[in-house]
């Protein structure tokens, strides 16, 4: 079995000292966003190592929440994806894997009167609009160093994210903080803020899947330090909040950054921001 990087080894640290413990309390102790607390205990369970991610429910209080949901039109079934492999136990606990395949709900359809309306433009292009329906407004999705863009999170915040500075190199601020590079190695920080503009909380650590993009057209991410100096993100924005955090990376010192990309999951999406930086 290979040794887990550092993350894996605290998680395994924390989760060794009581044997039985939630996802959301172990990434809440580790400053971590859940879901990546809980994909990287998935990770190792698969690994040979005697761990279990498990899931608890009151059967009848969910089957409710689903029929009243489901009665009132809200519940829309949950996000599309393929078979994944549920671990049960307590909740997020430890024992053996047990696979369920997972069949995505369709949301429920009501019919509605047909009306006649008007529309301009040839169909299929952008001219076509129907008469009565409002038209979103365009979304920037990219921009440069200073630029804030807009973006929706997994819950259905609206955030607004600005990338306030990128400091290349940043190795005096990295050996500062008591951390060593590597030879050949280099540090970059990158300042993020987080504006929530809705009344949805955002739960996520906002600069989870933060990475720097090469000129080669690969992934940089965040290093798991924190700097005295430059502190860190931590989890979650309220409604009407601003939170500001320090993403620190270290990469080879020759290689060449020429964005930062943000996103709500690890995947590129529609989504996703994306800085230009300039020399």
């Amino acid at each position: 079995m290979v040794a887990p990087d550092p993350v894996d080894a605290r998680l395994l640290a924390v989760l060794a000292e009581s044997g039985r413990a939630a996802v959301h309390e172990i990434a809440q102790r580790l400053g971590m966003d859940p879901r990546e607390c809980a994909m990287r205990l998935i990770t190792l369970s698969g690994s040979g190592l005697p761990l279990l991610v498990g899931v608890e429910c009151d059967p009848n209080g969910l089957r409710r929440a689903l029929a009243n949901a489901a009665a009132y039109g809200n519940y829309m079934g949950p996000p599309p994806s393929g078979s994944y492999a549920v671990h049960q136990s307590g909740p997020h606990h430890v024992s053996g894997p047990h696979q369920v395949p997972y069949a995505p709900q369709n949301p429920t359809s009501q019919p509605f009167p047909a009306q006649p309306q008007a529309t301009w433009g040839p169909p299929q292009t952008a001219g076509w609009v129907r008469a009565d329906q409002p038209q979103p407004r365009p979304v920037s999705r990219t921009g440069k160093i200073g630029s804030a863009l807009e973006a929706d999170s997994l819950e259905g915040a609206h955030l607004s994210i600005q990338l306030v500075e990128v400091v290349d190199p940043a190795d005096f601020l990295f050996t500062a903080a008591g951390y060593k590079l590597a030879e050949g190695e280099r540090s970059v920080v990158v300042h993020t803020e987080v504006t929530n503009t809705s009344q949805v909380p955002y739960t996520s650590l906002p600069d989870m899947y933060l990475v720097l993009v090469t000129k080669t057209g690969e992934t940089v991410t965040k290093a798991p330090v924190s700097l005295s100096s430059r502190p860190a993100h931590k989890l979650g924005v309220q409604p009407g909040e601003t939170a500001g955090g320090h993403s620190v990376f270290v990469l080879p010192e020759n290689t060449e950054i020429i964005q930062v990309r943000w996103s709500v999951r690890p995947e590129v999406d529609l989504n996703t921001l994306v800085w230009t930086v300039e020399d």
